[in-house]
């Protein structure tokens, strides 16, 4: 009998494991419902899952993709991907099947929804179709900027990845300017082709399915275009004015999140080159008319043209 007795002190007396996963807050909050598709998944013992995403980030590249991600990870039932996973638009991550992706996801608790970005999926023309096939009632957010700064958001991105490289890059007139006249082949001016990309996107999905961020607003002002994703996304008005503030010294919005500030990394918010009023000008005249179909395709118009 003490043996026993012994036997059962020790049990009870064992310290409780700590799970390495995160542990909820004591708000309760209403569960979301998983993904159609899902596939089958180990619940840990806090209660968090890895969950394809309810939402997806579908670009646009050079939009503000990141800047939106990080201001929409101050939701508290917002659970993000750290990284750009590719799963649809690259052949070697599709063929691995949704239970890879899935293995990608963050770990979630039921009330959170998951998030993941890759802007590369806007462009792509099978992606549409395949995320369609995985939930065609999943709600997408496409982040878009005017499409000159665009195009000279990806220069830029481009130049100071060859010049941490040692190598060296053309100015931007050379490779825009092709005899005088736009070099419409540059990928960074296709990219900025918005219609012909969102009618891909139409194909599959209502365009109430699709919230359209404004980057240059978001840029500016970015509280009042985070209000408009809370209400698409059926969030609670969890984020605050008080959670931005304007570095002088970076020149854009950072974040303070329960008194810690924190700002994108120093590759974001990089100075454009200037360029002449002949490039310019030639931009404007390539981009209005695309500008115009853009705006009558979704019922909408940005300060472009």
């Amino acid at each position: 009998m003490a043996s026993i007795l012994l036997g059962m002190c020790l049990i009870f007396s064992q310290p409780k494991l700590v799970s390495s996963y995160p542990t909820p807050n004591e708000k309760t909050y209403a569960s979301f419902p998983p993904p159609i598709n899902e596939p089958r998944n180990a619940v840990y013992p806090n209660g968090t899952q890895q969950h394809l995403p309810h939402t997806i980030i579908i670009g646009v590249r050079k939009g503000g993709t990141r800047a939106l991600l990080e201001m929409l990870s101050l939701h508290p039932d917002i659970s993000s991907a750290e990284t750009e996973i590719h799963f649809f638009d690259w052949e070697d991550q599709y063929r691995k099947g949704l239970q890879w992706y899935v293995s990608q996801m963050p770990f979630s608790y039921p009330h959170q929804l998951t998030v993941e970005k890759t802007p590369a999926y806007f462009t792509s023309f099978k992606v549409p179709e395949r995320i369609y096939n995985m939930n065609s009632t999943i709600k997408l957010l496409l982040i878009l900027r005017d499409p000159i700064e665009r195009v000279l958001s990806d220069y830029t991105q481009v130049y100071y990845n060859h010049l941490q490289k040692n190598k060296s890059y053309p100015p931007v007139e050379d490779l825009l300017l092709k005899n005088n006249e736009l070099n419409t082949n540059y990928k960074a001016i296709n990219r900025s082709l918005y219609y012909s990309f969102m009618e891909n996107w139409l194909t599959y999905f209502p365009l109430e399915n699709i919230h359209i961020v404004d980057g240059d607003y978001l840029i500016r002002n970015p509280f009042p275009e985070i209000q408009k994703v809370e209400r698409f996304l059926n969030l609670s008005p969890q984020i605050k004015a008080s959670n931005f503030y304007y570095n002088r010294t970076k020149g854009f919005y950072c974040l303070r999140d329960s008194g810690r500030e924190r700002c994108l990394h120093e590759s974001k918010g990089r100075a454009h080159p200037r360029i002449n009023s002949f490039l310019l000008e030639k931009l404007r005249e390539y981009f209005y008319e695309p500008n115009k179909k853009f705006f009558q395709l979704i019922g909408r118009t940005f300060d472009w043209l």
